[in-house]
């Protein structure tokens, strides 16, 4: 596969943010919001690619930092009155905390092991909500007063419930996180990642620390992935223990594979996709789930790599 050269690749993801940014000015209203939605949960789906497409490891835990992000922002915002930066700080020092924490009992397994692992610490933290039920809302979850969803820069204040700003800030979030991303894997770092991902014994016998690399991947994935979180409770004004579940785990697996594993750009391909397939055969049918899956059939058929990633087998070999 021939690697793209850094401005080749600079500028494709560059003309992505410009198209997201000039798509702010034309889309509908509601497309406008679905999008926004999309923006913040492709960098779930962003920090979950990072641990499984670039290290091979396979989690069904990552609902954990996401929510953990989640309610680290929201219960800031409602129970400690925070400011929104505030507030989106202890989102993300929840999650860089439970994935550190995660991170170095989980590691001590790997495979299938590493999965049982991660889905059983998840299970803990979704029924750990449940039980806090009088902090977290339980079941219901909790709502963010649009009151305090405001973000003071200087004089100005800025509404996070106003459709324009909601779409900017997530493109902003999703903007800095996929240029992060790109570093990330371009780095010599992301090339040990990548070395572990295919032989991870030969990368131990060339001398690096095999550990100690997989735990700073798996902390800097759950960071995203709770930045993620912590955007959406202050965008959307809900926390809830849904986003705690197995199933949500299972859900950005599922992105990055539709979009293609180990590409930058895949988990918003993934994302998109998803989310558009479901709302319009919903509009259709009440089967809707029936059409989504021959959709998803139909890609793994023809793009069994996702989509990016067999576009870059086939004909494009320079995507990074």
């Amino acid at each position: 596969m021939k690697e793209a050269s850094p401005s080749k690749a600079y500028a494709l993801h560059l003309g992505v943010i410009v198209l997201l940014f000039a798509l702010s000015f034309v889309l509908p209203e509601y497309h406008h919001g679905l999008l926004a939605r999309i923006m913040v949960l492709a960098v779930f789906a962003m920090g979950y690619n990072l641990l499984f497409g670039y290290v091979g490891l396979l989690s069904l835990g990552h609902a954990m930092f996401f929510s953990a992000g989640l309610y680290g922002a929201g219960l800031a915002v409602i129970h400690l009155g925070w400011s929104v930066p505030a507030a989106f700080a202890a989102g993300l020092a929840c999650g860089a905390l439970l994935a550190l924490v995660i991170g170095v009992l989980a590691l001590r397994t790997s495979g299938v092991a590493f999965m049982i692992v991660t889905m059983m610490f998840a299970q803990v933290f979704y029924l750990i909500i449940l039980y806090l039920a009088a902090w977290t809302g339980g079941d219901q979850g909790l709502v963010v007063p649009q009151s305090a969803r405001v973000l003071v820069l200087g004089d100005t204040s800025l509404g996070l419930t106003n459709p324009t700003v909601r779409y900017m800030s997530a493109l902003v979030l999703f903007s800095i996180v996929l240029l992060v991303t790109l570093v990330i894997v371009r780095s010599s770092y992301g090339r040990v990642l990548v070395a572990i991902r295919e032989n991870e014994e030969r990368t131990k016998m060339l001398g690096y620390d095999i550990f100690s690399n997989k735990l700073a991947a798996v902390v800097v994935s759950g960071t995203i992935c709770a930045a993620s979180g912590a955007a959406y409770a202050l965008l959307f004004g809900y926390v809830g223990s849904t986003f705690a579940s197995v199933q949500y785990s299972i859900l950005p697996l599922l992105w990055v594979l539709l979009g293609g594993a180990a590409t930058t750009l895949g988990p918003l391909i993934g994302t998109l996709f998803m989310y558009y397939v479901v709302d319009i055969a919903s509009g259709y049918t009440s089967a809707y789930l029936l059409i989504v899956g021959i959709a998803l059939i139909l890609l793994v058929l023809f793009f069994p790599k996702g989509v990016l990633g067999t576009i870059r087998q086939r004909w494009l070999g320079w995507l990074p």
